[in-house]
């Protein structure tokens, strides 16, 4: 236990930032780096523990940087590489590391690699995406669907076959079956090593390789289960071939020693994306021992349910099906509506419902992402069809709104031009309720969100308990939720009320280390929580 304790990721927090909504400083209505760096103290003095960026690099911006046509060039509508160093070094002298994320799966259709696999079937990279030949009646080798909806085939005319999108179009799929391409994604993360980086985010890490027998797909029984709406034909599939293949740890061992080589400090941390059952036994695969993937991510706590039982039943399937890995929890991320919109209910306080989740999220064992602006509260931001960006929101609308609702800019002060985002006009608009949310509206507000968040993280990480202890379930109801963490000597029970109505407790005696209004160790008040330390 003595080597856990000194690896910070184990129980750490990290803060996602998305660079284009984040801060704009120079009036061109985008985020960037240099605005990060402006407020890397802000981030600090949440007490989290590292950052996350989501892609910065050369795109032509299909997908907002997650189409990257250079993995070694900083875009430069986000700065350039000397911004990136004074941004690291920023952070490092805050006590914060610095995550990057990385795109394995796929490439721009600009990237230089994908502009020279498609000239012909016999140059250098031909195999460095996945091609295939078209039907006898001139159609795609199989039922492969995009995420972003039609087919995931596109037919290429310099070469006559078609190519493998997972995603968008613009976005081919890397051939991560070759070893040729295995080497030069590690090198592209040893470029970012070398820089100073402390790790890496692996977008959809189980879309990096496919069924070489291209195999079609089956029909989904229960498509409801799906990451993606119902709006999607992509849910109708049960997606056995074109993502989440066996033969991916093996690479994943070589991402892993190559992480080790810059020390015990650096980390990663693997986006899965999956059905439920599946993405448990991926998380066993792909994360948690010493030559795999540091921590896993999934999307169990990303939907609409809220309840005691969603989220006992979620931690036990966990324990008994990934207790191997070690999971990094999340509530919000920028592809996923708010999540204090999803989990409140009519009548229902905004407030109570973010307070009340922050308390549940950093009780959990594991390590946590906290998504920029939910340290506020946010809601969703409502957005105008004609004010859209995101290419889904465009293609499932008004069923499926797509993801700008979560993306727009962060409100440092709703009384400055843009909240203080920026001097331009922001690439999405700023929601006029953020606005009476912002930060300079929550400093020095003691019964705010924000000072919520600063405590709650504070006494997390004071409380050896909260940060590495096991955790039990040891009452689900239909509003009540309590757990108990216990490492060596010290045992934390922590009580949520997910209901309106007060609730008697029996968590026995001790002190009580976080409390909502109404909330002791005898009771638990509405929408409310109880952290106490068993004596």
């Amino acid at each position: 236990m003595a080597e856990t304790l000194t690896q910070w990721w184990r129980g750490g927090i990290v803060y996602e930032i998305y660079p284009r909504s984040f801060k704009d400083s120079n009036g061109d209505g985008i985020g960037d780096l240099r605005g990060i760096t402006q407020h890397l103290a802000y981030v600090a003095d949440l007490g989290v523990d590292a950052i996350w960026i989501t892609p910065f690099f050369k795109s032509p911006m299909a997908d907002f940087g997650y189409d990257v046509a250079d993995y070694r060039q900083v875009d430069p509508i986000f700065g350039t590489l000397a911004d990136f160093d004074a941004l690291t070094k920023e952070a490092h002298r805050l006590g914060l590391k610095v995550l990057v994320d990385y795109v394995i799966s796929h490439t721009s259709d600009e990237h230089p690699w994908f502009v020279e696999s498609r000239s012909s079937r016999d140059n250098p990279k031909a195999d460095w995406y996945v091609w295939a030949d078209r039907k006898p009646d001139g159609g795609p080798p199989n039922n492969w669907l995009s995420v972003f909806g039609g087919p995931s085939w596109l037919w290429d005319t310099r070469r006559r076959q078609y190519f493998l999108h997972n995603f968008l179009t613009q976005q081919p799929d890397l051939n991560v079956h070759n070893p040729e391409v295995q080497a030069a994604i590690l090198g592209e993360m040893e470029f970012w090593l070398k820089r100073g980086v402390d790790g890496f985010r692996l977008d959809a890490l189980n879309f990096s390789m496919h069924d070489r027998q291209l195999r079609d797909n089956p029909p989904s029984e229960h498509p409801e289960t799906s990451e993606q709406p119902l709006s999607n034909p992509y849910a109708y599939q049960k997606h056995l071939f074109d993502k989440s293949q066996p033969e991916l740890p093996e690479f994943l061992k070589r991402i892993r020693a190559l992480l080790d080589r810059y020390g015990a400090n650096t980390t990663s941390l693997a986006e899965i994306g999956d059905d439920a059952e599946l993405t448990l036994k991926l998380m066993n695969q792909y994360a948690g021992q010493s030559d795999k993937i540091h921590m896993s991510y999934g999307f169990d706590f990303l939907s609409t349910t809220f309840t005691p039982a969603h989220f006992a039943t979620t931690i036990q399937r966990y324990q008994a099906g990934a207790a191997d890995s070690w999971p990094c929890w999340a509530f919000s991320n920028h592809d996923c509506i708010r999540h204090a919109s999803r989990w409140t209910r009519p009548g229902q306080s905004m407030v109570a419902v973010a307070r009340l989740a922050a308390a549940l999220l950093l009780s959990l064992r594991g390590s946590v992402c906290l998504y920029q602006g939910e340290e506020l509260g946010l809601p969703e931001a409502d957005i105008r069809f004609e004010d859209l960006q995101d290419p889904a929101g465009k293609t499932f609308w008004p069923e499926y709104k797509g993801r700008d609702g979560c993306r727009t800019p962060f409100p440092w002060d709703g009384a400055a031009e843009n909240a203080g985002f920026g001097a331009g006009t922001p690439w999405l608009p700023v929601s006029p309720v953020h606005k009476t949310m912002g930060v300079a509206q929550q400093v020095g507000d003691p019964a705010g969100v924000l000072a919520f968040y600063k405590q709650a993280i504070s006494v997390r990480k004071s409380t050896g308990a909260l940060l590495l202890g096991e955790l039990d379930v040891v009452q689900a109801t239909e509003d009540l939720l309590v757990l108990q963490r216990h490492f060596g000597n010290e045992t934390v029970v922590c009580a949520f009320n997910f209901g309106d109505v007060t609730l008697d407790l029996d968590i026995g005696t001790g002190t009580v280390l976080l409390a909502s209004t109404g909330s002791s160790a005898s009771t638990v008040g509405l929408l409310g929580y109880v952290w106490l330390r068993v004596e």
